[in-house]
C-alpha cells in the first residue's frame, strides 16, 4: 500500500466515486424510463380499443422523454459534486434540443389524430401544423445556442427586433404559405381528395396532401406535382368538387351536319316515322299547327328531318337511364359554319366516375352516328376524295 502509483489510484477512485455514481444514476434512469416504463405504456395503449394511443405508440413520443432524464439527473446533481460550467452549458443545451424534438413530435401526433376525422379532408391544419413547428424550432434553436454560450435568450430575442426587415425576408416564403392556407381553409377552396386542374404546372388529378408550402397532386397519369401552396391564390384552378357532389357530369359535345342534306318530310317520310314510338308526340304536335290556313304549303307547318332528328335526340336522351333527368338536357341547333350546321347535345351523366361516364358518351353518340342516317342526314367529315358520311 506504500507503493505510491496505487496511492494515487485509490485517490482518484474516491475522488470520483460521487461521479460514478451520479453517471450510474444517469444511465439507471434512463434504463427505467426507455425498457420500463416507456414499454409499460405501450403494452397499456396496445390493450386498449382506442387507436388514438396507437398513434401515440408509432409516433414514439415517449422515449423522447427518456433522452432527457439523464440530463436531468446532472443538472440536479450539480448541487452535490462540482461540474465544470461548461458541462452545465452542453447539458442545458441538450435538454434545450430534446424538448423542441419533443414539441415538434407532440405536434405531428395532433395532426395524425386530427387526420382521422371526417373534418380533416375538409379543413386540414397540416399547414398550421408545420408553421408551429418552425416556430418550435426556431426558438429552440435560439435557446439552445443561448444555453451553450451562457447568454439570456431574452437579450437575443429582444435584438431581434433590429432583423425584422431581414426575417421577413427570410420567411417571406413560409408568411405567403401561411397565408394562403388562411385562405384555403376559410374560403373551402381545397380538400384532400379533390379533382383539381392546373394547366400552367401540369396538374389534373387527385389532391393527396396539403402542407404548408406544397400541395401534393397525383395526376391521373399517376405522376406526382407539387404546387406552391401560395399558387393556388395567386392564379387560378380548376375544382371539380361541385361536380362530385352534384351527381352529375356534363355530357357537351356537337354532331355537325352536312347541310346540303337537310330538307322538308315528305308524306311517306311522316309514314316512316310513326314507327318510332319517340316521336309520335312531337309528329302529331307540329302537323296540328297551321299557320296559314289560306292552302298556301309554304306557309303551312312543314316538318323537316333535321327538327325531327333534334326531337328524336331530345326524347331519346330523355329515356335513357343513364342520363339524369334534375339536371338541364338541351339539343340544340348552333350557329352554321362553312363545315356545317352544328348539332349540340348537352346533358349530365347521373355518375361522376370517369369510366362510367366515358361508356355512357360513347354509347350515346354511336347510337346518334348510326341512326342519322335514317332521317336521310349526313354527317360532315372532311377528307380527301370529297366524300361524306
Amino acid at each position: 500500500m506504500n507503493n505510491p502509483v496505487v496511492q494515487r489510484i485509490m485517490q482518484f477512485l474516491m475522488e470520483s466515486s460521487e461521479y460514478f455514481v451520479v453517471l450510474f444514476i444517469a444511465a439507471l434512469s434512463y434504463f427505467i424510463i426507455k425498457k420500463i416504463l416507456v414499454r409499460a405504456i405501450h403494452r397499456y395503449f396496445e390493450k386498449t380499443e382506442n387507436h388514438y394511443d396507437d398513434i401515440l405508440i408509432e409516433s414514439n413520443i415517449f422515449s423522447q422523454l427518456a433522452y432527457i432524464a439523464p440530463a436531468l439527473v446532472f443538472i440536479y446533481a450539480s448541487d452535490i459534486i462540482v461540474i465544470p460550467k461548461y458541462v452545465t452549458q452542453i447539458i442545458a443545451a441538450y435538454i434545450a434540443v430534446n424538448i423542441t424534438v419533443f414539441i415538434i413530435r407532440l405536434t405531428s401526433v395532433i395532426n395524425s389524430i386530427y387526420s382521422t376525422f371526417e373534418i380533416a379532408a375538409r379543413r386540414p391544419i397540416k399547414g398550421y401544423i408545420q408553421m408551429v413547428q418552425v416556430i418550435a424550432g426556431f426558438l429552440g434553436a435560439i435557446i439552445s445556442v443561448c444555453m451553450l454560450i451562457g447568454k439570456s435568450p431574452l437579450g437575443i430575442l429582444s435584438g431581434l427586433g433590429a432583423m425584422t426587415a431581414i426575417l421577413m425576408l427570410i420567411f417571406k416564403d413560409t408568411i405567403m404559405s401561411f397565408i394562403a392556407g388562411m385562405q384555403i381553409m376559410f374560403n373551402d377552396l381545397v380538400h384532400k381528395g379533390d379533382w383539381i386542374e392546373m394547366p400552367a404546372f401540369g396538374v389534373d388529378g387527385t389532391v393527396l396532401d396539403i402542407a404548408l408550402y406544397t400541395v401534393k397532386v397525383e395526376n391521373f397519369d399517376k405522376t406526382i406535382v407539387t404546387v406552391p401552396t401560395s399558387k393556388l391564390i395567386e392564379g387560378s384552378f380548376k375544382n371539380y368538387r361541385g361536380m362530385r357532389d352534384a351527381g352529375g357530369r356534363r355530357i357537351k359535345r356537337t354532331i355537325i351536319i352536312d347541310q346540303s342534306t337537310i330538307r322538308f318530310l315528305k308524306p311517306e317520310d311522316i309514314d316512316k316515322f310513326r314507327r318510332i314510338g319517340l316521336i309520335n308526340k312531337y309528329l302529331d304536335s307540329k302537323l296540328s299547327e297551321d299557320i296559314d290556313p289560306t292552302g298556301c304549303d309554304i306557309n303551312k307547318r312543314r316538318l323537316t328531318n333535321i327538327g325531327t332528328f333534334r326531337a328524336y335526340v331530345r326524347e331519346y336522351l330523355k329515356n335513357n337511364k343513364n342520363i339524369h333527368k334534375d339536371f338541364t338536357l338541351i339539343v340544340r341547333q348552333m350557329a352554321p359554319t362553312s363545315e356545317g350546321l352544328p348539332i349540340e347535345i348537352y346533358a349530365f351523366v347521373c355518375n361522376t366516375d370517369w369510366g362510367f361516364y366515358e361508356d355512357v358518351q360513347a354509347d350515346i353518340f354511336d347510337h346518334l352516328t348510326a341512326v342519322i342516317r335514317e332521317f336521310d342526314l349526313r354527317i360532315y367529315q372532311h377528307i380527301s376524295d370529297k366524300t361524306q358520311i
